[in-house]
């Protein structure tokens, strides 16, 4: 009886291919609108999540002042760190896996007849470490070279093809702040960043040699920490603000005058931040599936008028009111349905196309996919229903004298 029925949808539908193909136009826009939005937002999701991790992992910034925390908040005159915080950190607490002190400065650095101005890092073999960073050629600096401050620097692949074309560096001598300094490493490329800075476009130096020949003084401005693996972010921060309290000489009293930075604390609000844009968008693009789906019902109770004297006959040579109400209702469904499945297939095309034009990953989501199906068949049952009821309980003789 299923089958007959939805054969019989099947044909009435045919019977009116352009009304048929009009009142599915508002689910298939509505399913295609709901893909198209969680797609692109689980990318812009999956690309945030990515950005922060190429920062490093279980990464925590340690720096003086207070930080942001609205108008007048800052402490601009935070006393700045020194190598013996750094060394302490590394000594002291156990759950840290790698520590950096870092300081930079934009500077030019120049090359033959080439130049360019970009960030010039000085810290030691443990930025590496802490951004998880390989070097794709050359090395690291040497303990010797560390501790006398050598003038020795590994490039970013920015600054290596901006400085030297498609020649190697390794061995070459480049000029930072009218100082020479030889090319002994190049870092693998870790590419843009989400928050629009190149992180390939960095000169690494040794510390040392940063603090006496580019800055003049031993401060610190940074000191970059990395934990353990299985070792909470959480509690490194909470050792830290300890050990620096103490060594700051902080009263119990007073305000912290640095601020500890946990990267997976801005990833999550991130990525909450990010989630929450795209229910918000998937619950507005969902709006146009019920209007699709009044389409629907308005449709349906056309047809219920222009084929009263068909109902009429139907029931006056025996048809229940259970099959009359169940042929409506599988015309309003597979109407439905075929608009889902239209813009699913719309969805997915107008996602892949949106993802490019973003340069955001494709995430497929077959729970989305599946969900904006169901929601479609729903709709063609919640929308269909009425007007089914009501051709199922004309009254067989006034049905039949309907003109």
């Amino acid at each position: 009886m299923l089958l007959e029925t939805y054969l019989l949808a099947q044909r009435e539908i045919r019977r009116n291919v352009l009304r048929s193909s009009l009142t599915v136009l508002g689910i298939v826009i509505g399913v295609a609108a709901v893909i198209t939005m969680v797609t692109l937002g689980s990318g812009a999701t999956a690309q945030v999540t990515g950005d922060i991790k190429k920062l490093g992992s279980n990464m925590l910034f340690v720096s003086p002042g207070q930080g942001f925390r609205g108008p007048g908040g800052a402490r601009s005159d935070a006393r700045p760190f020194e190598i013996a915080d750094a060394v302490a950190m590394e000594r002291d607490l156990a759950g840290v896996k790698a520590i950096a002190p870092t300081v930079n400065q934009a500077t030019q650095v120049i090359y033959g007849n080439r130049n360019r101005t970009t960030g010039v890092t000085g810290s030691t073999n443990g930025y590496i470490e802490v951004r998880d960073w390989p070097l794709s050629a050359g090395r690291r600096f040497t303990k010797g070279e560390d501790r006398a401050g050598k003038s020795v620097c590994i490039l970013g692949t920015t600054v290596r093809d901006d400085l030297f074309g498609g020649q190697d560096p390794i061995g070459k001598s480049i000029r930072v702040h009218k100082i020479s300094f030889r090319v002994v490493g190049i870092l693998s490329s870790k590419g843009q960043s989400n928050f629009g800075t190149d992180q390939d476009d960095i000169v690494l130096i040794p510390l040392r040699t940063f603090q006496r020949r580019i800055a003049g003084n031993t401060d610190i401005n940074t000191i970059m920490v990395s934990a353990r693996e299985g070792v909470s972010t959480a509690k490194v921060q909470k050792d830290i603000e300890l050990l620096m309290r103490e060594r700051r000489h902080i009263a119990i009293d007073k305000e912290d005058d640095f601020h500890v930075r946990d990267m997976k604390e801005i990833l999550n609000t991130l990525t909450a931040t990010t989630r929450v844009l795209t229910a918000l968008l998937g619950a507005v693009a969902a709006v146009s599936l019920l209007v699709g789906g009044i389409g629907i019902m308005n449709i349906m109770l056309v047809s219920v008028t222009e084929r009263t004297r068909e109902i009429g006959t139907r029931l006056a040579i025996g048809a229940t009111e259970r099959q009359v109400l169940m042929q409506f209702l599988v015309e309003a469904v597979v109407l439905a349905g075929f608009g889902g499945l239209c813009g699913i297939v719309l969805g997915l095309v107008a996602g892949a196309l949106g993802s490019q034009a973003l340069q955001v990953p494709f995430v497929f989501n077959p729970g989305i996919v599946a969900l904006a199906f169901v929601f479609s068949g729903a709709v063609g049952i919640v929308f269909g229903y009425f007007p089914a009821r009501k051709a199922a309980r004309l009254d067989p003789i006034e049905a039949l004298r309907h003109e």
